[in-house]
Parts: C-alpha cells; structure tokens; sequence
C-alpha cells in the first residue's frame, strides 16, 4: 500500500470515528431534550393545575362570602320587617288606648287607680297629676271625697304634662312619687308584649 492509500484509510477511520462520536452525541442531546421537555411539559401541567385549583379555591371563598353576606342582609330585613310590624301593633294598641281615654269607662278606672295608688303609696298627704283633658273634668271636689273615705288628703296639681291617661301621685315633698300614667305601663311593659306580639305574628318563639 502507498503512502497516498495509506492516508486516505487513516483519514477515512478518522472520519468514521468522527461520525460515530457525532452520533453518540446527537443522540445522546436528543436524549436529554426529550428528558427536559418531558420535565417541563409535567411541571407546566402542574402549574397550570395549581393555578386551577387556586383559582378553584379563590371562587369558592368569594362564593361563601357573596353567600354570607346575603344571608346577613336576608336575616337583617327579616327582622326590620318583624320589627316594622310589631310597631304597628303596638300603634293600633296605642290608638284604641287614646280612644278609650275619651269614655266614661276610663273615667272609671281612673278614680280607681288613684285609690289604689294612694292606697299603695300609705301616705297622708299626696298631689295628684292628671293630663289637661282629665283635668277637664277630675275637679278637687272629687278628689276630696275619695280622700275621705281613704282617710287622707289629695290635691289636684297645677303641672300638666302631654301623656295618654293615668296619673303621677307624689308626695307634698316630691320625694317619692309613682307613675302610673298608661304611657309609663305601656313602656314597661312593651318588652314582654313585644315578644307575645312577636309570636302571635310569625307562630314562633321570639
């Protein structure tokens, strides 16, 4: 073999080593690429799951708030409804009241919630307050008969003041007084009416 055929196989097993190599390396990068984008495919997937699910989680707390704040504005007119209709029971109670003031019956129950509040107080000398309209017709002459027969002295004060019917009764001093006006009852009493009221109109237990 020449020098000429001498070279040109070791140039050509030069080249054939060359190209194996190349090869290997090419597969071998193409090896790691699939490798890499498999990795990055998986983690994009998992990413984009997270943020599904985070978005998932977000919408469901938006939801439950959304839901609670309508069930605090149901309860809310729920009641101011309630409460709007016991006012207006308590304002036909309070019509009937005014109107049964202005009747001779009342007359009636006035006189005797003097006597039982004089009676109560068991004081010798006591100042009776009525409102304008009693006034009317409550004279002293009538007061000082009831005096008689409790055994004690009544006067009818000069103070007027604006409430429905009944009367304040106190003591020459001022010092104790009770008031039994139907205003003050009804003030007194309006809590435990409001929670029958409230019953009688929703069939519940307030």
């Amino acid at each position: 073999m020449g020098v000429k055929d001498g070279l040109s196989a070791i140039a050509n097993e030069v080249l054939d080593d060359v190209q194996k190599e190349a090869e290997v390396i090419i597969l071998s990068a193409e090896k790691q690429s699939k490798e890499i984008l498999k990795t990055e495919k998986e983690r994009a997937v998992q990413n984009y799951q997270n943020l599904i699910d985070q978005a998932k989680t977000r919408a469901e707390s938006e939801r439950r708030k959304i839901a609670s704040v309508t069930e605090v504005e149901m309860r809310n007119r729920l009641l101011q409804t309630k409460e709007g209709l016991v006012e207006i029971a308590f304002d036909k109670a309070l019509i009937k009241l005014k109107d049964f003031v202005a009747t001779e019956e009342y007359h009636t129950y006035l006189l005797t919630l003097i006597k039982e509040v004089a009676k109560g107080l068991d004081q010798k000398n006591l100042v009776v307050q009525v409102n304008s309209q009693d006034k009317d017709w409550l004279t002293q002459d009538m007061l000082d008969r009831l005096a008689k027969k409790l055994h004690l002295e009544l006067k009818l004060s000069e103070q007027n003041e604006d409430f429905i019917g009944g009367c304040k009764i106190q003591t020459l001093d001022g010092k104790i007084t009770f008031d039994d006006t139907i205003d003050n009852r009804l003030k007194e009493l309006k809590p435990t009416l409001r929670v029958k009221v409230a019953k009688i109109l929703f069939e519940e237990e307030a």
